[in-house]
């Protein structure tokens, strides 16, 4: 049986994000494991995480909630790519 929040279209993409972020961040150099990689991957893994969690909960005003954190944490990983990309950019 499905969970609530498997059926929510922004649960699958938020989920399949975290992955590619997990993809992405393999090949940035180690002594980023614990710095922008970390960061990334937590802020990723934390858009689903609270799609979930909020789907779970008994009112529509507490998932609105977590609603508003997961959008937050998209706005933390697109931070977060943008800076990727303009140190790389000065890198190349």
């Amino acid at each position: 049986m499905a969970k609530m929040y498997e059926n929510l279209d922004a649960w699958k993409e938020a989920t399949n994000l975290a992955v590619r972020i997990y993809e992405i961040t393999k090949s940035y150099p180690k002594e980023e494991i614990f710095g922008i990689t970390s960061q990334l991957r937590r802020a990723a893994i934390s858009i689903s995480s609270n799609l979930a969690e909020g789907a779970a909960r008994k009112s529509k005003k507490d998932f609105k909630q977590f609603v508003h954190i997961a959008s937050g944490s998209l706005n933390e990983v697109d931070s977060l790519l943008y800076i990727i990309v303009n140190v790389l950019n000065k890198v190349t």
